[in-house]
């Protein structure tokens, strides 16, 4: 699986080269584009969840599957009400919380280390940071689209930015700290492809392509691993074959949600909702169920 991992994030840092060349990307957020990259290769890393569930279900031994259904159901559904109800809390504790979440899950492939959860997020931190660095107009528009309007205070001025971007490096070394040398050239190409993509594309775009192709693969990868330990490729192919049910269904949600937002917001308003507030639903159930499992193997 390192070998894999490699691979992968060093063609992923050499996309992002070769993204970062083209001038019509760094001025259009293509946001059309974008959605349809989350609603298939985005969401398709969690659509094992349901499965994962039954696995929750024996170990906390239940028999029926039905009540998971309905508390992970629940959990995303209040998530979007809470959000229409405390714009500002919701949208900042996600943000904290996907800083833990892409910081631990992009460093699956490293033993995981209960006492490493600051650091993990720490790690993660770049993908909010480097775009409020690098694009912060932008960033913070999006954020005003989310009903949570925030002035340039010393929390986001370029100076704290820059700093926690280094912190999130040296995280990076923490993480990878007594590895071998592959361990850690995979973080640091994973370090400097967030930061090449967030300085030349806009910020939705740099965070569709992360999220697409190298958070949601990541996952994806280790998914297959664990459904075919011997041959990875079978493993693959099952994990797509699992995985299509849940992605069509959720894609198919995401768009109704759309349409029916299109009646009251512009389209580029809309989509930006769609994408944040509903990924927001799906990565607070998704996070919870794997803290669960960790804690009661």
């Amino acid at each position: 699986m390192n070998k894999i991992n490699f691979y992968h994030s060093l063609i992923f840092f050499n996309s992002c080269i070769f993204l970062s060349a083209f001038e019509y990307l760094r001025d259009n957020n293509l946001l059309i584009f974008s959605l349809f990259l989350i609603l298939s290769l985005g969401i398709s890393h969690g659509a094992l969840d349901h499965t994962k569930g039954k696995k929750l279900i024996k170990l906390l031994n239940y028999k029926s599957t039905i009540t998971f259904y309905i508390l992970y159901i629940f959990t995303g559904l209040s998530i979007i009400f809470l959000w229409l109800m405390f714009p500002k809390i919701l949208l900042l504790v996600f943000l904290i919380v996907a800083s833990f979440h892409f910081g631990k899950e992009d460093s699956e492939f490293i033993s995981y280390k209960p006492g490493h959860n600051l650091i993990y997020f720490l790690k993660g931190s770049l993908v909010i940071t480097a775009p409020l660095l690098f694009h912060k107009t932008e960033t913070l528009e999006i954020f005003n689209n989310l009903n949570f309007n925030i002035s340039q205070s010393y929390l986001i001025s370029d100076q704290f930015l820059c700093l926690f971007i280094i912190v999130s490096f040296f995280a990076n070394i923490l993480i990878s700290s007594n590895k071998q040398i592959e361990i850690k050239s995979i973080l640091i190409m994973d370090f400097m492809s967030i930061l090449l993509l967030n300085y030349f594309l806009t910020p939705v775009l740099a965070f569709t392509i992360y999220f697409c192709f190298l958070h949601s693969i990541r996952h994806s990868f280790k998914l297959s691993n664990e459904l075919n330990k011997n041959n990875f490729i079978k493993g693959f192919k099952e994990f797509i074959i699992k995985a299509m049910p849940l992605t069509i269904l959720t894609a198919i949600l995401f768009l109704i949600s759309l349409l029916f937002l299109k009646n009251n917001y512009f389209l580029d308003s809309a989509i930006s909702k769609v994408i944040f507030i509903g990924l927001a639903s799906l990565t607070f159930p998704h996070i919870l169920l794997e803290y669960l499992i960790e804690n009661n193997e």
